[in-house]
This record gives structure tokens, C-alpha cells and sequence, in this order.
């Protein structure tokens, strides 16, 4: 698998806007799929601890907390860093997305950079079985989905 997998899309919004529902609106346009959910349980409720070192956490059903990550960079409107992991993952490995926001026009396009999961054990259960380039493309139509329900969320 290549060590990132990038996907960008326009969202009819200011930079502000769109960071402002990337990070305070999270738990109302993400959504897990089959194949990455942080954790095996029912979807909890992501949301972001804003600033550098805020955690990105999931908060389930029965209260229990899941920290899927820590943000490593906090540059309102212009990017956001922070650590991801899964919970099927081995506990020292952990990837990494970083957001970018820039302004197209009236716009803003809306990159995302996952990078790391060449770094999960080709045996690991977080692989599904695929082959790095399934992977790798299934992680990135995962981010897209994502983005397309990010769009619709920052208008």
C-alpha cells in the first residue's frame, strides 16, 4: 500500500465554515463502515477536544470513552493534524490524518492525507485481508463518503 492515500473535495463554504463542521460538527457527519469504525461496538459519537493536544475521541452507547487520537496541529482555518488508531489495531501503532482547508473561488477545498496504514502488520485484523492496494483504495472511497457528508453538513 502507498504510505497515504489522498482525497479532496469543494464544499460550498468559507474555510472557517468548513473547519468549524470538520471539528465541532464531527459527531453529526461521520459515520463508520464496515470496514473502518474505531471500535467493534455500535457507533458511538465522535468529537474533537479543540486545540493542539485535544483529543479526538468516540463516546459509545453504554458512556465508555474510546481516544481515537490526539491532535498534533491546530491552525484554524487552515489545517488540522491528529493521530488516528482503531481499535483492532496493535496497541503501539497508530496513523495519521492531517486536513487541509483552502479557499477555490467561493469555496474551499477540502483535502485529507491518511498516512500510516502501511505501517499495519500485514497480518493485522484492521487489514481485512486486502492486499495493499484494495486497501488503500477501500480507505480512500471510506474518506470520500465521508467528505461528500461533510459537504451536505457545512452549507
Amino acid at each position: 500500500m502507498s504510505a497515504k492515500v489522498y482525497v479532496a473535495l469543494r464544499v460550498r463554504a468559507s474555510r472557517e465554515r468548513a473547519f468549524a463542521a470538520f471539528v465541532g460538527e464531527i459527531g453529526s457527519w461521520w459515520q463508520p463502515n464496515a470496514l473502518f469504525q474505531t471500535t467493534p461496538r455500535a457507533p458511538g459519537r465522535l468529537a474533537f477536544e479543540p486545540g493542539e493536544g485535544g483529543r479526538l475521541t468516540e463516546t459509545l452507547p453504554n458512556g465508555k470513552i474510546f481516544e481515537i487520537g490526539r491532535i498534533l496541529t491546530w491552525s484554524p482555518p487552515e489545517a488540522l493534524v491528529f493521530s488516528w488508531r482503531q481499535a483492532n489495531f496493535p496497541p503501539d501503532l497508530v496513523t495519521e490524518v492531517e486536513v487541509r482547508f483552502e479557499t477555490v473561488g467561493s469555496e474551499t477545498r477540502v483535502s485529507i492525507e491518511h498516512r500510516g496504514f502501511d505501517r499495519v502488520p500485514a497480518d493485522s485484523v484492521a487489514r481485512h485481508g486486502f492486499p495493499d492496494q484494495l486497501l488503500g483504495l477501500r480507505l480512500a472511497e471510506w474518506w470520500r463518503e465521508l467528505l461528500i457528508r461533510l459537504k451536505d453538513n457545512a452549507r
